[in-house]
């Protein structure tokens, strides 16, 4: 490890400490090495451009922030929870069930945690805590928890960002988040009714069958999405950036022509929002980019792959120690981070190894994805905090199950 990167280091960690956002600090940390190492700085510039618009994928990301977006302004939030509470509503916690399986239907339309605990976050609160059914910590850390669920199940914008840094294919990684997504939210519905059970939470009354086929039809076009945008993706109609697009066109359709729940203003406000959003990824991504130029200038990828090979770890034993190491760093970085620093350095070794870059990439999402959830910076635990106002170690306890 040379000099130029050892202060490369330093100063990515000093700029960081001092709150400069981490894509700023990579590229500023990316041109001190350049420049210590006697290299052209417009490297750094190529790098850049190299990566940022000359592949396709990342187009994906803007889209699928809008057509979430698009459905968190919209009236679909709202049909969508009403049809939940009309299919498992019924049962003893019926409530923490609705926002579980929300959750599941929500993930085949956004690809984002943070927009799904944001987008029905403050509904399912108010749902949850009226006239005191459910403790407001429980009722914010399962709609955390279960927000999880969104970037697993496909569409996933993590998964488009590992398939950007591994070449993977999206289809393929779309697919194989499919069954691990939904074994855990029927893992969460298990942990909800054993806690039901134990905690004595209220029945809510049954939705009358006579009102199920108006709930259903009202909420059908939001319950289609996923089926349209999946059935694109693997029928061969459209390629996942194309779906993206689809999809954020889908949701502006069903929002301001269908159900007339958009105004201009909010769809300004909308596009503003994503634009914000999309841009603060794309720095992180392009700081990125510069920096794992640097990385692999260093050899620091293929160094690690002959130190772990050298150890004789079995592709299990490597897959638990990522896991380890993903849970470790969910504890105290941003999961892009580490979806587009930490993981582009594993892969070479995962490579050698002989594990298929698709099942890797589904057990990164899933790890970096748990982060969320865990303390001290686990992102979802402070939007929800906000949400409802509860203290943080409250909702941290409810999170454990």
């Amino acid at each position: 490890m040379s000099l130029a990167f050892q202060c490369s280091i330093a100063l990515i960690v000093a700029l960081s400490l001092f709150g400069l956002p981490i894509g700023h600090a990579m590229i500023a940390g990316s041109i001190i090495y350049l420049f210590m190492a006697g290299q052209d700085l417009s490297i750094a510039a190529e790098q850049l451009l190299n990566g940022m618009y000359t592949n396709y994928v990342i187009l994906a990301v803007p889209l699928f922030i809008l057509a979430a977006e698009l459905m968190n302004i919209g009236s679909m939030t709202e049909r969508l929870l009403k049809f939940c509470d009309a299919l498992v509503g019924r049962f003893r916690g019926g409530l923490a069930q609705v926002n579980i399986v929300q959750s599941i239907i929500f993930a085949g339309m956004s690809g984002s945690a943070i927009a799904d605990a944001a987008g029905t976050g403050r509904m399912m609160q108010a749902m949850m805590t009226k006239d005191g059914k459910y403790p407001p910590a429980f009722a914010a850390a399962l709609t955390a928890a279960s927000s999880v669920i969104g970037p697993i199940i496909p569409p996933s914008i993590p998964m488009v960002l590992y398939a950007l840094v591994s070449d993977a294919s999206i289809g393929f990684l779309f697919l194989g988040g499919v069954i691990p997504g939904l074994l855990l939210g029927l893992s969460q519905m298990g942990i909800v009714a054993a806690t039901a059970r134990r905690r004595n939470f209220p029945v809510e009354a049954p939705v009358p069958v006579r009102a199920l086929p108006g709930i259903t039809w009202r909420a059908l076009p939001v319950i289609l999405m996923p089926v349209v945008l999946l059935g694109g993706i693997y029928g061969g109609a459209t390629t996942p950036t194309e779906a993206a697009a689809v999809a954020a066109a889908y949701a502006l359709a069903i929002s301001v022509i269908l159900y007339r729940s958009v105004s201009f203003p909010d769809l300004y406000r909308s596009l503003a929002y994503s634009a914000r959003t999309t841009a603060t990824i794309g720095m992180l991504i392009a700081g990125a980019l510069v920096f794992n130029y640097v990385v692999t200038i260093e050899n620091i990828p293929n160094a690690l792959k002959v130190l772990l090979t050298s150890w004789d770890l079995s592709p299990l034993a490597f897959l638990i120690l990522v896991n380890v190491l993903l849970l470790i760093l969910g504890c105290l970085l941003e999961g892009t981070t580490i979806l587009l620093i930490i993981v582009p350095v594993l892969i070479p070794t995962a490579k050698a190894l002989g594990i298929d870059m698709v099942h890797f990439g589904v057990v990164v999402v899933i790890n970096i994805m748990l982060g969320l959830i865990t303390p001290p910076y686990g992102l979802l635990l402070f939007i929800m905090k906000q949400i409802a106002e509860v203290p943080l170690r409250d909702l941290v306890r409810e999170t454990l199950p």
